[in-house]
């Protein structure tokens, strides 16, 4: 594709004083001065919850009134915790058609200030609603994947507890985290359970914060090489399997076809696990080890920032923190940072050429892949 990210913006993400618009328009302040204010033609905005101070926010229209880009066009869009994925595949399409020369696309979430009944109801709203029914919420679906993911593999539990502290070592290096301390297997171990196997600590957190990226026609050092999207039933029930995710496999799949390239070609990747676990299974999914392997692949020290293919060099959503609608968009936000060379002091240790982001709706029901790199590499 002949469209590139030529900037990246993003605040620091936990618990923020500032509103949802606030938020919004730092993370876009920020990726506009990159560009030293160039023209934007296209605002494309995401938001799970889009929630302000006194009951839902009219996102697009506060966002360009407050940006100053009421002669741009535009559109919001929302998909669950994807969210931000999915603004950023929605742009760059958009781009590619030629109808649009740059576009300013923003994801944001406001979490912090809201009861966490009032939160757990609104992530509920992407799952399946005989399982909501039933009692399920994200955390005690994902620890049913979770359940099954170690009984067929015949790991530990403790693998669980690793991801969480890979995750959280990577995050003490990355000035925007919402977690800047390092936790170890043992304390990991020893949090409160949240739905077993699963604990506090191998559970994103609720975060507040924005990233903002400016898409261009043409191609850098972060141009987009292929985009994959796919679906997956919305019930658990109805998948063959639960220690792998379809819609992440047939989403890689159509990507690698996009970008004319294989998961060999990788040099570093951002994967979305608000469950801990679902570290190893995105890696797998994505075609970086076999099924399974995803446990030996970290332990063997390639997943590290000088291993053979770096992931989560952010934090991950564990680290990051998880401002749902905007993790998708920090995911690729930071793989564009790796390839530019402006990740700071969580650069991989060796500068990358291509790079993966990948993420998630749900439990795994509407995925996104993204492949960017240097056009010809």
């Amino acid at each position: 594709m002949s469209v590139h990210v030529v900037s990246v913006g993003m605040g620091r993400y936990g618990k923020r004083p500032e509103g949802l618009i606030d938020l919004a328009a730092e993370a876009a302040g920020m990726a506009l001065e990159g560009i030293g204010r160039r023209p934007i033609d296209l605002l494309v905005a995401g938001s799970m919850m889009a929630l302000g101070r006194h009951g839902p926010e009219a996102l697009l229209p506060r966002l360009a009134s407050r940006l100053g880009l009421e002669s741009a066009q535009g559109f919001r869009l929302d998909s669950a915790s994807g969210t931000g994925a999915m603004t950023f595949h929605g742009a760059a399409i958009a781009l590619e058609s030629g109808r649009f020369q740059r576009a300013l696309v923003i994801a944001v979430e406001k979490m912090t200030d809201r009861p966490s009944a009032v939160i757990t109801r609104g992530l509920a709203a992407s799952l399946d609603t005989s399982e909501v029914a039933a009692g399920g919420t994200m955390p005690s679906l994902a620890a049913l994947v979770t359940q099954r993911y170690l009984q067929r593999y015949h790991h530990p539990v403790s693998i669980c507890d690793v991801a969480s502290v890979h995750d959280r070592a990577m995050a003490v290096d990355n000035p925007t985290a919402h977690f800047q301390k390092a936790v170890t297997a043992e304390e990991v171990a020893a949090s409160r359970p949240v739905a077993l196997p699963l604990r506090l600590f191998h559970c994103s957190a609720n975060s507040d914060g924005a990233t903002a990226l400016v898409l261009e026609r043409g191609s850098g050092p972060a141009t987009v090489l292929g985009l994959g999207h796919g679906f997956d039933a919305v019930r658990l029930v109805d998948r063959d399997d639960l220690t792998t995710f379809a819609a992440t496999r047939l989403a890689a799949k159509r990507a690698y076809e996009n970008a004319h390239c294989g998961p060999s070609d990788i040099e570093v990747a951002e994967v979305h696990d608000p469950f801990s676990p679902f570290l190893f299974i995105h890696v797998e999914d994505v075609g970086l080890c076999a099924p399974g392997e995803g446990p030996r692949l970290l332990a063997s020290g390639a997943m590290a920032r000088d291993g053979r293919v770096p992931v989560n060099a952010s934090g991950g959503v564990i680290g990051r923190g998880h401002p749902v609608a905007a993790s998708g968009l920090a995911e690729v936000g930071e793989i564009a940072l790796q390839l530019r060379g402006e990740a700071g002091h969580h650069a991989i240790a060796r500068p990358p050429k291509i790079g993966l982001a990948q993420a998630m709706s749900g439990i795994a029901t509407n995925n996104f892949v993204t492949i960017l790199g240097r056009a010809g590499a």
